[in-house]
């Protein structure tokens, strides 16, 4: 089976992250604690969905230019993706076990940027 939802918008790059982590540890976390936030409103319909084999997720960037580098939009965006899936219950954890490998697409929109989540479940 598999599951999309969508993130309007985009998330703050790991260089924005690192930034906040050296001004300050609270800033820092709350940068994390609302990019949770903004993921898991946009994932509310997986709310009921419990994964029980691994599963393979598939990111698209799309993003509003090609300003910033690809690594560094996905870098965090994943991290917050991953561990807002895990405190919504989504995924038991976010380890080798339960996601056997992912994959990044990028693209422009300029009118419409997003994040485009996709979860396949192995069976």
């Amino acid at each position: 089976m598999t599951y999309k939802f969508t993130i309007h918008g985009t998330l703050p790059s790991l260089n924005d992250y690192i930034f906040a982590c050296r001004k300050s540890k609270f800033q820092a976390a709350s940068m994390k604690h609302q990019c949770e936030r903004i993921v898991i409103a946009a994932a509310h319909k997986l709310r009921k969905v419990r994964f029980e084999n691994p599963v393979h997720i598939t990111y698209r960037w799309i993003e509003p230019n090609r300003r910033r580098d690809m690594d560094n939009i996905s870098s965090f965006g994943r991290k917050v993706i991953q561990d807002a899936l895990v405190s919504m219950g989504v995924l038991a954890n976010d380890g080798w076990k339960e996601i056997s490998g992912f994959k990044d697409e990028f693209a422009v929109d300029k009118h419409r940027p997003r994040i485009e989540v996709e979860i396949s479940e192995n069976e």
